[in-house]
């Protein structure tokens, strides 16, 4: 790599992922703005936001789910609420490939608490494997709006691993690209391959565009929005606590 632009250091890093976020950004805001009215109209309705990842896209999950700045009225779901929540071994969760099994969606979905009002929010680079396009079209069975965070870019590129050919893109509501190349990093490297992976920083990205005009939208509607203090600020686990209230048994909250 004789080219100096080319060389992989973590200032080339910053330059190529800060112009990827804005980038992303201002082509998905008409997505944002739709994937927040989403959510905000299933919280006045009394809703609760779902997420769902599997892999590195549980971070996703996370960055939606119970953390401060976000909504209460959320839950993170994991594949390993199999065995947290829905009687399965512990040994189920030592299959690599258990995120490209379809059969184990519906049996995920039963562990989760529901009510019509409910939106939910699925996170995959690639959107293909089994599991998530299973779980996307048993939530659309259910009647619940649908947001994905994907890569259309990795996406369009890939087969689906669904017996029914069809990708989350394909099944959901409202699509976020979260501009993610193919294969995710994005840093060429001399003897092929590549690292520098974007797609976790880009989707948190529009995670928190889409919650804060969420919360914009709910002020403008005449709600006081739901919304998590730290923990680690005084008040804050008061604040939490009384808020999580309003929501017992629909919500879900663990180390």
């Amino acid at each position: 790599m004789t080219d100096q632009t080319a060389r992989i250091t973590g200032r080339a890093y910053l330059d190529l992922v800060t112009e990827t976020i804005r980038r992303v950004g201002e082509a998905q805001a008409d997505a944002v703005s739709e994937a927040a009215r989403l959510i905000a109209d299933s919280i006045a309705a009394g809703g609760v936001l779902q997420a769902f990842g599997s892999g590195h896209s549980e971070a996703l999950a996370m960055e939606l789910a119970g953390r401060a700045g976000g909504f209460v009225p959320s839950n993170k779901i994991a594949l390993r609420d199999l065995v947290l929540q829905g009687g399965h071994e512990r040994a189920v969760l030592d299959d690599p490939f258990l995120e490209r099994n379809p059969d184990i969606a519906r049996q995920l979905l039963v562990t989760v608490p529901t009510e019509p009002a409910d939106v939910f929010a699925i996170a995959s680079n690639s959107g293909i494997n089994g599991v998530v396009v299973e779980f996307a079209l048993l939530v659309k069975e259910k009647g619940h709006p649908l947001i994905a965070f994907t890569s259309a870019e990795h996406s369009a590129k890939t087969a689906s691993r669904h017996p029914s050919g069809r990708r989350l893109s394909e099944i959901a509501d409202v699509v976020l690209d979260n501009g993610a190349p193919y294969g995710d990093a994005a840093m060429p490297l001399p003897g092929g391959g590549a690292v520098g992976a974007v797609s976790s920083v880009t989707s948190a990205v529009l995670a928190q565009m889409v919650v804060g005009e969420a919360v914009q939208r709910l002020i403008d509607a005449g709600h006081t929005p739901p919304v998590y203090l730290s923990a680690n600020i005084p008040g804050g686990d008061d604040h939490n606590l009384a808020l999580e209230a309003r929501y017992a048994g629909r919500i879900r909250r663990s180390a």
